[in-house]
């Protein structure tokens, strides 16, 4: 249910309006279809709206929040719901506006290119049209096969290659941005280059939806590559394969994915997932490794010295994998680890990222704060940008405990982060759940430079309110 708001509830004459604009098939107010928009993937939390309006063109967005500006309505917008901050909880009920008529990939421009793409686009669905004009576009979020690419601008959105691509930061040109008063802008150019005046469009990008409702995203592309290979390294302890992804870049290598994954998070995947894997006893950690280009001979050499870095810190055995389907069992062991942790235990997902050579520290130190606290923790992520993804796991800790006790924990482990020239969240977002911890990393000339941005854009604080601050 909302919190205490202190917007304007919804009456008839407001639903009538809605349905004006984009007729009684699109607009909601059934319990069965609230209760379905009222949660993430953001463990248990729901908040219902009161209406869920689904639009499917700029002028309908624009008509929608003029109209809630002008009654003083909060309006969520949402995208595929795949979201682990409560990004898109509507926390103070009012309208839920979801985002997923808008799935046209406009353009693929192969002669700039560049993509037009709206954005209920689910991810992988866009990566797997661009790959079939030889291009790429590398942004690929876990979630790729379920969350929209309007949520990864969101959220500033990572996954296993920003390591050597880059986040989605690097593949935003422009966007076209509905604002919380109706008016519509172009935040930038199709250009590569911009030097005019303030970049809006890197503000929109990462701002969780609180300024703005992207209707319209121009991405950069790049040439595909050719070829690829994926490494799996055994470790007997993660502190050592904490330490050798940053001397595999010290090596000169850059990989195209490095992950880690902790035994736990193996173990559970085997039997989630029911996936075929030898898992020795003495191990304790992995490396996943992924290696590509457009020369073969390269890429060999390249894991030949791979495989010295692995060997001189510790690595117990490589498991080589070049075929498609040794391939794809490797990564959908990652893929399936977010997923298999929820379907084993309570847990809450903590999302840190620390400069890379800063791993070991902090994954000796989540351990000893758990040991401390009371409470298990798996560890995996995208060890190559030091992004560690922390999956707390309730297991023998009392209720009471999780409840209070908890807390304190995950406030040592964000005061490591920040120690270490970290931050609270690598790709996950603030949004509900992570906004009582900005202050770890953020001072109060800051966070008020932050909310004064957002006053500017959305004055009457209608807009996904009660995120990040």
């Amino acid at each position: 249910m909302p919190v205490t708001s202190p917007y304007h509830l919804i009456d008839a004459a407001f639903i009538l309006q809605l349905t004006e604009i984009l007729g009684e098939a699109n607009v909601f107010t059934d319990s069965q279809v609230l209760d379905n928009y009222s949660h993430d993937e953001t463990e248990d939390l729901r908040y219902q709206p009161e209406v869920v309006v689904k639009p499917a063109d700029t002028a309908q967005v624009s008509a929608i929040l003029k109209l809630c500006s002008s009654a003083y309505v909060p309006v969520t917008p949402r995208g595929g719901g795949t979201g682990l901050s409560g990004g898109a909880l509507p926390v103070y009920g009012g309208v839920l506006m979801s985002m997923e008529r808008f799935k046209s990939i406009i353009e693929i421009d192969t002669e700039n290119l560049q993509a037009t793409v709206e954005p209920g686009v689910i991810t992988e669905e866009f990566m797997n049209a661009v790959a079939a004009e030889g291009l790429l576009y590398p942004v690929d979020p876990s979630s790729k096969g379920s969350c929209f690419i309007g949520g990864n601008v969101a959220h500033g959105s990572g996954g296993p290659r920003v390591v050597k691509y880059g986040t989605i930061r690097e593949y935003i040109l422009n966007l076209e941005v509905v604002l919380p008063n109706g008016d519509v802008i172009w935040t930038g150019a199709n250009t590569l280059k911009y030097a005019s005046g303030y970049n809006l469009t890197q503000l929109m990008i990462g701002s969780e939806g609180t300024l703005g409702v992207v209707t319209k995203i121009v991405t950069k592309l790049i040439p595909r590559t050719q070829h690829n290979v994926v490494l799996l390294g055994s470790f007997l302890e993660n502190e050592a394969a904490c330490a050798a992804v940053s001397a595999i870049f010290r090596a000169g290598i850059i990989p195209s994915a490095l992950e880690f994954m902790e035994r736990k998070g193996v173990e559970w995947v085997i039997r989630f997932d029911d996936i075929k894997f030898d898992l020795k006893d003495n191990v304790k950690a992995f490396l996943m490794i992924e290696l590509d280009g457009d020369d073969l001979d390269t890429i060999f050499k390249d894991v030949e010295k791979v495989n010295e870095v692995l060997e001189s810190h510790g690595c117990t055995e490589v498991l080589f994998a070049d075929t498609a389907a040794q391939k794809e069992d490797l990564w959908r062991m990652r893929r399936v680890m977010a997923e298999s942790v929820k379907s084993n235990s309570v847990y809450k997902e903590e999302d840190t990222v620390v400069p890379r050579a800063a791993l070991p520290q902090l994954i000796n130190g989540v351990k000893e704060i758990g040991a401390r606290y009371g409470f298990e923790s798996v560890c995996y992520g995208h060890a190559g940008d030091g992004n560690l993804h922390i999956n707390i796991i309730k297991g023998d800790m009392s209720d009471e405990d999780w409840k209070y006790k908890l807390k304190e924990g995950i406030v040592e482990i964000f005061q490591l982060t920040a120690k270490l020239g970290g931050t609270i969240s690598g790709e996950h977002g603030i949004g509900l759940v992570q906004r009582e911890f900005m202050p770890l990393k953020y001072n109060e000339v800051h966070l008020n430079l932050m909310r004064g941005i957002k006053r500017v854009f959305d004055p009457d604080l209608i807009l996904n309110p009660g995120k990040i601050f």
